[in-house]
Order: structure tokens, then C-alpha cells, then sequence
């Protein structure tokens, strides 16, 4: 018997569980894709191919949400714009809630946390 196809979304969380990063990159109109997806929202072309980015970016709005400490203190939510041109929503690890700022450059990483992967960023260390 054989198994059923996987949808691209649950194919793109097995890489994320096994530590793997992946966005798509659509041959067709060579524009890259974030959240995967079936078809190219740009061109309509049948499912890019899911591909490692460089995994580098740019902060490009964030915001503190405001805890109690005993509730685990204040946190941040960020948008990432990657170099290769999608934005993610996500946090920057490593840094106080208010250190994160606009325009930080970041590098992705996968956190496992009970076997779940999730893209995390840490700030990019200059060379």
C-alpha cells in the first residue's frame, strides 16, 4: 500500500522538525515564496520547490508585549524581512524585549521544543 501525499505545509513543518529551514523558490517566475504554498501566489505556477535560504534578514518591525513577570515577564514579536525578499513573523533570541530594534540584522535558526521545530532569529554577529 502505498502512503498518501503529503501537503507542502505538513512537508515544510517534517523539515522544520528535523532542524531544516526551507522557503520556496518558484522556477517559473524565480521569486521565492514564504509561507509554502501550492501555487506561486506571484505567477500561479503549480508548487515551488522548497529550498534552504540563506537564512540571513533584517528586522523590519517589532513590538514588546507586556507580561507580569510572574507570567514569564515582557516579550517581543517581530516581522523578518529575509534577503531573499519574504517576511516572517517571529522573535529575536538572545536580547532584552527592547534591544530588538528596526533595521537589526539577524540570522535564522530552527528551536526544537518537544520535537516541534519553529524559526527563531539570533542577532547577526559582525565578521
Amino acid at each position: 500500500m502505498t502512503q498518501p501525499q503529503q501537503g507542502i505545509q505538513a512537508r515544510h513543518q517534517q523539515a522544520l522538525d528535523q532542524g531544516r529551514f526551507l522557503i520556496q523558490h518558484c522556477a517559473a517566475c524565480g521569486k521565492h515564496v514564504y509561507f509554502p504554498r501550492a501555487v506561486c501566489p506571484h505567477c500561479g505556477a503549480d508548487e515551488p520547490a522548497l529550498v534552504p535560504p540563506a537564512g540571513t534578514g533584517t528586522v523590519a518591525a517589532v513590538t514588546t508585549i507586556g507580561r507580569k513577570p510572574d507570567q514569564g515577564g515582557n516579550y517581543h514579536v517581530c516581522l523578518v524581512d529575509l534577503d531573499e525578499g519574504v517576511r516572517l513573523l517571529s522573535r529575536v533570541e538572545g536580547l532584552a524585549p527592547d534591544a530588538v530594534q528596526i533595521g537589526l540584522r539577524v540570522r535564522a535558526r530552527v528551536q526544537l521544543t518537544d520535537g516541534k521545530g519553529l524559526v527563531v532569529f539570533d542577532p547577526e554577529v559582525a565578521a
